[in-house]
């Protein structure tokens, strides 16, 4: 199985999630939900993955658009 650095983000809400993923499609940003791997603790149990590269294009969404995040995190999936 191939693995790869991911920048995983966490939300207190599935509406916040969901709001972000809804978000990064318009914008064209790459990503996809994930269930939140087990090294994080998170509220809603969904994260958003995409590559590292776009964590500050991510960050700057989801302040633009209120969106709440519990955390930005790496991790190799």
């Amino acid at each position: 199985m191939k693995t790869e650095q991911r920048v995983i983000v966490v939300f207190p809400t599935t509406t916040d999630a969901l709001h972000l993923e809804y978000v990064c499609r318009a914008e064209g940003v790459p990503g996809r939900m994930i269930p939140v791997p087990g090294s994080i603790k998170a509220g809603c149990g969904l994260a958003f993955s995409a590559p590292p590269e776009t964590e500050q294009r991510l960050r700057t969404l989801a302040e633009a658009n209120s969106i709440r995040v519990d955390g930005f995190y790496r991790r190799v999936l």
